[in-house]
């Protein structure tokens, strides 16, 4: 039985967190995990929906500690809720608010001594618990296409694996120069869960406690932790920060998922904070696999043992830490050197009148219209086979009109593309990892053309 660290710290002073203005050495860390540990409920199951980052991790750690599993949903409504009672029925939430909603039994995050045990670690390592790699840690969740979500479990053993490679790629293996990691995506997201909370616990990094949205909170948090800092974020967060016009903190490396970004992007976010740009790719099921620099290549490049095979336009991941071939929802184009292309999600391929194109492209075309702040289309669901399907288009543009983005368009897209209607909109709604969901796109949409949802 191999056994694996809880943490890749070594000596009791070393930063594993800063919260709320302090340094939270590994000590404080692992007595903090310790004091959590003894107070949780005998329920095999928890839901973490600490808002602090730094309580989520001493959550997730004191969780795995007990050998107790966290459930992971992709959203937190009541819906969801219930049916991750029904999946686990001895599951307990797990929070840190003065009122939690959540209809699970629940046990707020208790205060915890402000000094750590003398005990809790020695300069040695010897007490940093050492765990099974065959320890199931998280089930994580994607909406299944009959609505009841699909589990995917995830070991420790084959985690750490995926972050090892991550921290490789992008240049955090090395533990000589700790950094700071800034996020501006929640933890229980796996994206999150990955790269901001067991990067830096597994690397020898820190990891901010904060949890910040929009662009001032973004660069509060980052001027409260030392360089050098990297700032793991989404797309839309990027594009609202840079067009913040504030002032940015001084950041080593800037890490970007859940979308693509666009050359033009990319290239804004390098020259604003003078420091390089990486995307990373994954899923929730197969974790993160590849990686690339957008404004130098096009290609994402897997990880070390991950490998795609095709059997016409379906692509299978399998190998190093994805311990079970997945099927990837993506438009995949292999290239050379297990490098390849994106085309978009399978789900964005789009066919009117014949002509073809993707969502993902088209959005693309959209957001690059200068005075665009944010925009999406939208494909209806094609009740009638005999009637031709129309896109939709909402569109942030306090500066534009109508008109001028359909004349716009009109320039780069087939006719038959053209949104018809294109409704100019406050806000898009987006999820706090910069998602658009489907569901509440098309309500929005109803509710400007005045239909019922």
């Amino acid at each position: 039985m191999t056994r694996l660290p809880l943490v890749g710290h070594t000596h009791p002073d070393q930063i594993v967190a800063w919260h709320r203005g302090s340094a939270i050495t590994l000590a404080h860390f692992l007595s903090d995990v310790n004091h959590l540990a003894n107070q949780l409920p005998s329920r095999q199951c928890l839901f973490n929906m600490c808002t602090d980052r730094y309580r989520f991790t001493v959550g997730l750690a004191a969780a795995v500690l007990t050998g107790k599993v966290s459930l992971l949903p992709s959203t937190h409504t009541p819906e969801m809720v219930r049916q991750m009672q029904a999946f686990a029925p001895d599951v307990f939430c797990l929070h840190d608010t003065s009122h939690c909603s959540i209809a699970l039994p629940q046990i707020r995050y208790p205060e915890l001594p402000e000094s750590p045990e003398c005990n809790a670690v020695n300069g040695t390592g010897s007490a940093i618990p050492m765990i099974d790699s065959e320890q199931l840690i998280a089930i994580v969740f994607t909406s299944g296409s009959t609505g009841t979500p699909v589990p995917h479990h995830k070991y420790w053993g084959p985690v750490l694996q995926s972050i090892e490679s991550e921290a490789g790629r992008i240049g955090l293996s090395d533990h000589a120069t700790a950094c700071t990691v800034v996020g501006t995506v929640p933890p229980q997201h796996m994206y999150g869960f990955e790269s901001t909370v067991l990067i830096a616990l597994q690397s020898g990094h820190a990891l901010s406690g904060a949890q910040p949205f929009y662009p001032a909170d973004i660069v509060t948090a980052l001027e409260a932790v030392p360089v050098p800092r990297i700032l793991v974020s989404t797309p839309v967060h990027l594009r609202m920060l840079l067009e913040s016009g504030l002032e940015l903190p001084e950041v080593t490396l800037v890490l970007s998922a859940t979308a693509p970004l666009s050359k033009q992007l990319a290239h804004a976010v390098e020259a604003r904070f003078n420091a390089p740009l990486q995307e990373i790719y994954g899923s929730t099921e197969t974790g993160t696999i590849a990686t690339r620099r957008p404004t130098q290549t096009l290609e994402w490049r897997l990880f070390n043992g991950v490998e795609f095979s095709q059997q016409g336009d379906q692509t299978t991941a399998s190998g190093g830490h994805v311990i079970q071939p997945i099927i990837m929802n993506d438009v995949i184009e292999l290239t050379h050197d297990h490098c390849f292309l994106l085309h978009g999600r399978k789900a964005d391929m789009i066919n009117i009148a014949g002509k073809r194109s993707s969502l993902a492209h088209l959005n693309h075309l959209l957001n690059a219209i200068p005075g665009v702040l944010d925009g999406a289309f939208y494909m209806p669901d094609d009740e009638s086979p005999d009637h031709v399907v129309r896109l939709v288009a909402c569109v942030v543009a306090p500066t534009l009109t109508a008109q001028q983005l359909s004349t716009t368009l009109r320039e780069h897209i087939d006719p038959v593309f053209l949104p018809r209607p294109l409704l100019l909109v406050a806000a898009l709604p987006r999820n706090s990892t910069g998602k658009l969901p489907r569901e509440a796109l098309t309500a929005m949409i109803h509710a400007q053309l005045g239909n019922p949802s």
